[in-house]
């Protein structure tokens, strides 16, 4: 079903909201009737706020190409993330790793994903340092963008990344003072 097709229009969606709120309400537990208020008010901010960035991308684009404002949106976390959750995202969910990656720190790269169980193995491109890895500030990166960008990501394996080699020990220093080259006596009478 396509989205234009389940769309409600604001007045549908009020009632909706307030026919739920009203059975909430009906059940006599204020506990639940206070957690489903505030239920509704952080969705309200949290779309609101999704809505205010595109609005503010749009009218920040006026003399740039449509390509480069959608990309630009795209790219935004909130945005991406609603678009996302209502399966309206126009890219495909490799470009979208893509995307989160990008936007990792340290870089890494996609061995693969596996769409069935939503596994995403990756490789540190990284070489040489110091040694250290890392991994698990990277980790958390890499699993904090792909939230936004790519929710399908359900874990995330990381491979070693290309073996590193230890840089050849440089001793910087003088030489060690040379000996003379000893002078060869020649016998008397020899030329």
């Amino acid at each position: 079903m396509s989205a234009a097709a389940t769309a409600l229009d604001a007045e549908q969606a009020g009632r909706r909201i307030d026919e739920v709120l009203e059975r909430v309400t009906a059940a006599g537990d204020q506990k639940a009737v206070a957690a489903a208020e505030e239920l509704v008010r952080v969705l309200m901010d949290f779309y609101g706020a999704g809505l205010a960035r595109i609005v503010a991308g749009l009218r920040a684009a006026p003399d740039r190409e449509t390509g480069d404002t959608l990309d630009e949106l795209l790219g935004d976390e909130l945005v991406s993330s609603l678009l996302v959750l209502h399966d309206l995202h126009p890219e495909d969910t490799g470009t979208r790793i893509g995307r989160a990656l990008a936007a990792v720190r340290d870089p890494v790269e996609v061995v693969t994903f596996d769409e069935g169980t939503g596994t995403l193995r990756l490789r540190s491109t990284e070489t040489g340092g110091c040694g250290c890895t890392g991994a698990p500030a990277v980790q958390q990166q890499v699993e904090n963008a792909l939230a936004c960008f790519a929710p399908e990501v359900t874990t995330v394996e990381q491979e070693p990344g290309p073996a590193t080699r230890e840089p050849a020990l440089l001793q910087i220093g003088t030489r060690p003072p040379q000996a003379e080259p000893a002078t060869r006596a020649t016998p008397a009478g020899t030329p």
